[in-house]
């Protein structure tokens, strides 16, 4: 096939199906994908939880991930966090003529050891090729399908006051990852992507504990956003303690070298888990247990004081109030 995609390669004749053949089955085959069918049949046992995204990270290799897995990991999240197990997944590609195509495969790989420690299957998929310039070597979409396992599944509508709030490990490793990657910075430490698949913790979240309100994955905006969006859906305020939010002393001087805010920093393997306060321990007992949450801590609570509002008390005891992101922090973080 040579090194470098071509355009004849996403026009759906031999050399389209040469590429799915040699890149794409070989690393994601399973017996769904392999019929070729144009669509994949599924027997779901109850209610399902589906989710869309796409991935269009800059730089594509980073630090403790890529481009590939990452669009497994948030995908599966995204399913994972309404209290379902993720089962499938979807892949559609984007592909810019020119691109190495030993780094596609690359991609792919990295998409296939991630589905298979995650435990879900890629069943159905699309390639496209465009010219030179029309895209940024590779973009990714991918729709995740999952049971839930739930009889109430957790929402961003059931935070309740006296709920604690938890967050499974530090924050901010991901977006001071892609900003250090993609402008060539280096810290005295070295600072890694947090690209991880987080349904196995919450299935054990979800067997485990009688009751989770909400669970949600703070990706883009990071903390401060997602919890403001969690206040704002359930009509609550959200108290938070700055010295008890966990963040990497990397992390936090680089941010502070460079003028970001951790809180607003993108993740893509920690989880915020909003539960009954006298269940807290129980929780945290059940994170600490699993390499992705032993880090896991209460950082603070749900009250019915500032409904809508994130109210952070600092280190030195005065009081912050968290809006949301206003603007784009870092584009192209996921």
């Amino acid at each position: 096939m040579g090194n470098k995609l071509l355009l004849d390669q996403g026009s759906g004749g031999l050399a389209s199906h040469r590429l799915v053949a040699d890149v794409f089955l070989r690393h994601l085959a399973n017996p769904v994908l392999a019929r070729m069918d144009d669509a994949a049949l599924i027997n779901p046992k109850g209610p399902l939880a589906v989710s869309t995204d796409s991935f269009t990270v800059d730089p594509i290799f980073f630090p403790g991930g890529d481009i590939g897995c990452l669009a497994v990991h948030g995908t599966v999240n995204d399913v994972a966090m309404l209290g379902a197990k993720p089962l499938y997944l979807t892949c559609g590609f984007i592909l810019e003529e020119g691109f190495d195509l030993d780094d596609l495969e690359r991609i792919v790989a990295s998409m296939a050891r991630a589905a298979k420690k995650a435990g879900v299957r890629v069943i159905a998929g699309d390639t496209k090729v465009v010219g030179r310039g029309a895209a940024d070597k590779i973009f990714i979409n991918t729709t995740g399908i999952g049971e839930v396992v739930s009889s109430r599944p957790p929402s961003g509508h059931r935070a309740r006051p006296g709920d604690a709030v938890i967050v499974s490990g530090t924050l901010g490793d991901h977006g001071l990852t892609i900003l250090s990657h993609r402008q060539g910075l280096s810290f005295e430490a070295p600072v890694q992507s947090d690209c991880a698949s987080l349904n196995r913790l919450t299935l054990k979240l979800m067997q485990r504990l009688e009751r989770v309100h909400v669970l949600r994955d703070p990706t883009r905006g990071g903390l401060a956003t997602t919890l403001n969006e969690i206040a704002q859906q359930s009509g609550v305020g959200i108290h938070l303690e700055e010295p008890a939010i966990p963040v990497k002393p990397v992390v936090a001087s680089g941010c502070e070298v460079l003028g970001l805010d951790p809180l607003y920093l993108a993740n893509e393997g920690k989880l915020i888990c909003i539960l009954p306060g006298k269940l807290a321990d129980q929780a945290l007992a059940v994170m600490r247990r699993d390499p992705l949450g032993r880090d896991a801590c209460v950082i603070g609570t749900v009250t019915a004081e500032n409904p809508g509002k994130v109210v952070l008390r600092t280190g030195l005891g005065g009081r912050r109030l968290l809006g949301m992101l206003e603007g784009e922090q870092l584009p192209r973080i996921c």
